[in-house]
């Protein structure tokens, strides 16, 4: 079961949750993705410009490229925290603070693998070893930095009281942020919850950081968990544009973005001017090489478009039948009535209205006849082919 715990408002829009992006960093990590210093450095003022409250610019210590990336967005970035990531080893973190030092908000993100998987088959080691390197991480990122985020990976899939143990360990060495990475996108949204849950229940110092949602997408959860953490107490959420990532992607910016804002009964929101998510949505595909499917929630193509006659003829009389959210709220060009197959006259005869016809209803009805025929050898039914068939017809004189 999920938990609904009371949370104190903090104004009256209620409470914020702090959109972390790593677009930069996770999201080039698909395959074909790469980009060079410039097109991060512009992507990145894009970012900050959408409104969202943490950029995590790259891997300092991954390449020289990705090096002067990180130095370059610390310089220009004005208003959000500049995050690059670390493992939780000496030179990583000193890399990472070398690359951030020209960041007006800087923060270095560190961790270590906490799950036994990792443990024992990547580290070779203990979970006693694990945790004080964990430990070590923080305090010399803190030498760097008073914002440090910590990150245990595989905590999707680590035992709750160990993960615990490790959390209020870096937490007392000066974690500012504990992100709690679903890294394999294994578990289900009920599963994510309540671990975030037993963590603000059980680690005694948990009010001095705050919790992040990591979350993967590769059983489609992606999304569902990270809301769920913030239900239970989480408060920054760590997202791509896209929902681009490693393997199956992150949990995308776009749709958690929209969520908060939709259930405002949850009592949260977010910094996210909502009207440039379509605008940066085709830049980042496009930059990225990275086309957007067409059925994707909020930015894909087919987002605001209806093809089934049904749909259509309630959307036409009221367009909140069939979309919750107004196209213009997320910077789409608008709802489109796609005639098909399966549309019905009530859409065909808003077509031709559009293009400036004047149709009575017995019109339509004829009409009808000649747009099944075209439509069933056709995907879909162009203006053009309302022009041919508007010249083609004849309408009967009016009756005197």
């Amino acid at each position: 079961m999920l938990f609904y715990p009371n949370y104190k408002k903090e104004d009256e829009m209620g409470q914020q949750v702090y959109i972390f992006d790593t677009t930069l960093r996770d999201g080039e990590q698909v395959p074909g993705c790469k980009l060079n210093t410039k097109e991060k450095l512009e992507l990145a003022l894009k970012l900050e410009a959408l409104g969202v409250d943490i950029i995590e610019a790259g891997f300092p210590i991954s390449s020289p490229g990705d090096f002067e990336s990180v130095e370059q967005i610390a310089k220009a970035v004005k208003n959000a925290t500049v995050c690059g990531l670390s493992r939780a080893v000496q030179k990583d973190i000193e890399v990472a603070a070398q690359a951030l030092k020209y960041a007006r908000r800087p923060r270095i993100h560190t961790g270590i693998g906490t799950s036994d998987y990792h443990i024992k088959a990547k580290f070779n080691a203990t979970q006693d070893e694990i945790l004080t390197r964990a430990v070590q991480a923080v305090k010399l990122a803190r030498n760097f930095t008073d914002d440090v985020e910590f990150y245990a990976e595989d905590a999707g899939r680590t035992e709750n009281g160990y993960l615990a143990r490790v959390i209020e360990a870096v937490i007392a060495a000066g974690a500012t942020v504990v992100n709690i990475p679903d890294t394999t996108g294994y578990c289900l949204p009920h599963q994510y919850g309540e671990k975030i849950a037993y963590l603000k229940n059980n680690v005694p110092n948990i009010d001095k950081a705050v919790i992040s949602c990591h979350c993967h997408n590769d059983l489609g959860l992606a999304t569902a968990n990270a809301i769920a953490g913030v239900i239970n107490g989480a408060r920054q959420i760590e997202c791509t544009i896209n929902g681009l990532g490693e393997r199956a992607g992150n949990t995308s910016l776009e749709e958690v973005v929209m969520i908060l804002q939709q259930h405002k009964d949850l009592g949260f929101y977010t910094q996210v001017q909502t009207q440039q998510l379509n605008p940066i949505s085709r830049e980042v595909s496009d930059v990225m090489r990275m086309p957007v499917q067409p059925n994707k929630a909020i930015v894909g193509a087919n987002a605001f478009s209806h093809s089934s006659g049904i749909h259509q003829d309630g959307f036409l009389k009221d367009a909140q039948t069939y979309e919750i959210i107004n196209p213009e709220e997320v910077g789409a060009e608008g709802s489109k009535i796609v005639l098909t197959a399966r549309s019905g006259r009530s859409a065909l005869a808003h077509r031709f209205q559009k293009l400036g016809y004047q149709y009575n209803r017995n019109d339509i009805d004829i009409l009808y006849q000649s747009f099944l025929q075209v439509a069933d050898r056709k995907k879909e039914v162009e203006e053009s082919d309302l022009h041919a068939m508007a010249k083609a017809y004849t309408p009967e004189p009016a009756m005197a």
